[in-house]
């Protein structure tokens, strides 16, 4: 009995550590973005620069990913991942002592490669824990946690900025981490080194994290910065470069042959980097036109924002659900088709657009978004063999981050493009208005490509799992 009691109460530990920390992340992400007028206010930030303080933050995350991923293999989830927890709130306490923009892009950066550390271990110290029968569940609760985290950021991160001002945000999210991060040491026993002895890929994660920096660099400043192109470029070079070299290891941090051979694989992931590279920085820009077009404060903006969210909470579980019955191509796809429609119809957003209509839109994405990712994952984690877990729960990690860095380095490119190449404050509402209708429509554009790359993955649910 005694044994029976141990491992349950590491089962519900494992749970409750991951679901914070699956909460922090994505609630950081959508708090800060409430507070980005306000911190370009006190900073006088230009929007360019305003932006990198998200951007930063995701290029540093989805840069680390696979190297820390491979890491925690070797030497133990345990360890990258309570240093990653431990690092990621302290870095969210030095952000809140930020004394000039640059600092804040500085110490988000850092926070980024903690965050990759906690993303890369987290989910597989789950799959290590949860008994196959049990782990469905196990990964539904933490997505929710996710999803719950995105919903609360708006609403507590408007909240505590018009109250508190931005900086409570930061130190509330490392008092949180940090409580997190005392339970895991002291709850968790285990190590799960599931490739104990094996070699890192040292030479790879150099590629891996150059390369990602590189292109994801380049594509937000290619239309600012004279270099921006060439960055670019060799950053293409270099992920060409990575992809044969990992090729020829014998212990890779990125198994290519996953995506050659397996077209269900491949597609789904493509898919998902899709969908986050169309809705990810819809927050974003939707915040600053609420706050700064529209002129409602950061409380009532982050509650017009949560109806996407919310939706996302109600309706994942059962697009996960339907995903077990009908192909999950079918279910996804019909999601790609809502959210390009929803996208579609906020490019015709003004100043004097109902709250009513931005709200129904808003649910009508988030509903879009729901019927997406959970068959989607359902599907990514179908389609390999679980001794692939741990690498496909990175690769789709380090889908959703590339996505979501393109979608706020388009933006930025988008917001530069208005502002005239001016240094213009963020706080401009012509620049945003405009930045925003071309904003929409390119992400709609994004999002109808990517229902045919849902469609092309085939069929998932014939095969034995």
């Amino acid at each position: 009995g005694m044994c029976m009691n141990l491992q349950l109460s590491l089962e519900s530990a494992v749970l409750v550590v991951v679901m914070v920390t699956s909460f922090l992340a994505p609630f950081m992400g959508s708090s800060i973005n409430l507070a980005i007028p306000a911190i370009g206010t006190e900073f006088n930030g230009s929007a360019t620069m305003l932006s990198w303080v998200v951007a930063g933050y995701l290029l540093a995350s989805a840069a680390f990913l696979l190297p820390f991923g491979r890491l925690a293999d070797i030497v133990g989830r345990r360890k990258i991942y309570i240093t990653g927890i431990v690092l990621f709130s302290l870095f969210a306490l030095v952000s809140g002592f930020a004394w000039s923009i640059e600092s804040m892009i500085f110490f988000r950066t850092c926070q980024g490669a903690a965050s990759s550390m906690i993303f890369s271990t987290g989910i597989a110290i789950v799959t290590s824990v949860y008994p196959p029968e049990k782990r469905g569940q196990a990964m539904g609760l933490t997505a929710a946690a996710t999803y719950v985290g995105l919903s609360l950021g708006p609403v507590l991160g408007g909240f505590m900025n018009h109250y508190f001002g931005w900086r409570s945000i930061f130190y509330f999210t490392a008092f949180i981490g940090l409580a997190a991060a005392s339970l895991a040491a002291w709850r968790l026993k285990g190590e799960w080194a599931g490739a104990k002895g094996e070699k890192f890929d040292f030479i790879g994660s150099l590629f891996c994290i150059s390369s990602l920096s590189a292109v994801l660099y380049g594509f937000s400043e290619v239309s600012q910065s004279y270099w921006g192109k060439y960055i670019l470029g060799l950053g293409l070079l270099l992920i060409t470069g990575f992809i044969y070299y990992e090729s020829k290891q014998k212990y890779p941090i990125f198994h290519v042959e996953l995506f050659c051979d397996n077209r269900a694989f491949a597609f789904s992931n493509l898919a998902a980097m899709i969908n986050y590279s169309a809705t990810f920085a819809v927050a974003f820009v939707l915040s600053l036109y609420l706050q700064v077009v529209m002129e409602y404060d950061s409380q009532l903006a982050g509650l017009i924002l949560l109806s996407q969210p919310l939706i996302m909470v109600i309706f994942s579980p059962l697009a996960g659900a339907l995903s077990d019955r009908i192909e999950p191509a079918v279910v996804a796809s019909w999601g790609m088709a809502l959210s390009t429609l929803g996208l579609f119809l906020f490019s015709f957003i003004a100043k004097d657009t109902s709250l009513w209509l931005l709200v129904a839109n808003l649910i009508l994405i988030g509903l879009g978004f729901a019927l997406f990712a959970s068959p989607n994952n359902n599907a990514i984690m179908g389609a390999v063999e679980k001794r692939f877990y741990g690498i496909a729960a990175a690769s789709l990690a380090a889908m959703r981050l590339i996505g979501q860095t393109v979608s706020i380095a388009i933006v930025t490119m988008l917001l530069s493009v208005h502002a005239g190449g001016a240094n213009t404050g963020i706080n401009s509402s012509e620049m945003i208005q405009a930045g925003a209708h071309t904003a929409f429509l390119v992400f709609a554009g994004i999002c109808a490509v990517g229902i045919f790359a849902s469609l092309a993955r085939g069929n998932v649910n014939k095969r034995e799992r």
